[in-house]
């Protein structure tokens, strides 16, 4: 059997892409195909990785800002073939609609936020690259969606992360689809944890990429208004420059940007807990500081209702504003937390679980070329 691995484009850091290095895991050897590829933007894990890219690669703005990309990628995914028994691709809206010769088995993050979700996803930004994103939707969202449905029904297999995109899969494509949440990324207990100086005190963790969907403005608001907290937020975009001055203006907040595993991993061991605001189709990042043994506040939405059990590894806030956040955070500091049951709950989306099942799905399709 000859198998290829697929994703999107490998040119951010966030949760997909450690999907996407769970999968390369799972089946060593494997070459994983993608649109565009940035060493630089990216996990240097891929680096290990054979990984083999579309002709728009050669594009080095389109690498660094794959945005600008969107009007391109349909054609490039299209005119794009891989050789292989089975292809499973990692797809937020992209890699599902990779031509392949044999079986394709979709794991599916979302459906295309940006056709989908496109106030959410655009949001309040401002500047170039989110004039242009707005713009070509505005433009190609109609070719594009049905582009997306094509893409979705070319494929002999689709699996999810939570039900919460299992429910939008149905809704959007008509297709029933497995749900299979992934595994946390190998941030805790995966090497020797490097101290950030910069942080002394009690303080809250925010791990999150500055999009406003991710509502990090509203989290610094709501630690803001505690008193005596300090807040750390590890993450990178294009909010940056808004979200430095309202961290300015706020005091105690330490927004470092982009760290490293062993960086992240003393953060998730010496925080008081972790807050997830996002709107998300997952909940990754209540897994990651579980497997340290912290609690985590989050937004009673999406796939955080996936991955935190009230009152076991967390607790919940009903409404994205800052005095709800501020409202959980003080309950999560009052209560009384189980570092080892948070750490079992962690335990239970566990890699091998993952791999097991992706191994056992590609061998069931193999099985029908």
């Amino acid at each position: 059997m000859t198998l290829a691995l697929a994703h999107d484009y490998v040119t951010q850091r966030g949760g997909a892409e450690r999907v996407a290095l769970a999968m390369t895991r799972a089946f060593p050897g494997s070459p994983l195909h993608t649109a565009l590829y940035d060493p630089a933007g990216t996990f240097p894990e891929f680096e290990a990785v054979d990984i083999r890219t579309m002709p728009v690669d050669r594009w080095g703005l389109l690498r660094r800002h794959h945005r600008l990309a969107l009007p391109f990628l349909a054609r490039a995914v299209s005119d794009y073939r891989v050789d292989a028994d089975v292809l499973l691709a990692s797809s937020s809206g992209w890699a599902h609609g990779i031509p392949v010769t044999g079986r394709k088995v979709v794991y599916c993050h979302a459906p295309a936020r940006w056709l989908y979700q496109s106030d959410r996803y655009a949001g309040g930004e401002a500047g170039a690259r989110a004039r242009a994103v707005r713009a070509a939707i505005g433009v190609l969202g109609s070719r594009l969606r049905q582009w997306d449905r094509d893409a979705a029904a070319s494929a002999d297999r689709y699996l999810v992360n939570s039900t919460v995109v299992q429910r939008a899969v149905r809704s959007v494509y008509g297709i029933e689809a497995e749900v299979l949440p992934p595994p946390p990324g190998r941030v805790v207990g995966s090497g020797a944890a490097e101290p950030v100086p910069a942080v002394a005190g009690q303080f809250l963790l925010c791990v999150a990429r500055l999009l406003p969907y991710k509502n990090v403005d509203l989290v610094i608001d709501a630690v803001a208004s505690i008193g005596g907290l300090e807040l750390v937020i590890v993450g990178d975009g294009p909010e940056r420059a808004r979200l430095s001055e309202l961290a300015r203006r706020a005091g105690g907040v330490h927004l470092l940007g982009r760290v490293s595993d062993a960086q992240l991993q003393w953060l998730y061991a010496n925080a008081a807990g972790l807050v997830a605001a996002s709107y998300e189709d997952f909940g990754l990042s209540p897994l990651e500081a579980g497997m340290a043994g912290k609690p985590t506040a989050a937004l009673r939405d999406g796939g955080y209702l996936d991955t935190v059990v009230e009152g076991r590894n967390g607790v919940f806030f009903d409404t994205a504003d800052a005095p709800s956040i501020a409202a959980s955070i003080e309950r999560l500091l009052g209560d009384e937390w189980s570092a080892e049951a948070i750490r079992e709950h962690a335990a239970t989306f566990s890699e091998e679980r993952f791999a097991d099942r992706l191994r056992a799905v590609v061998a069931e399709e193999a099985a029908r070329v």
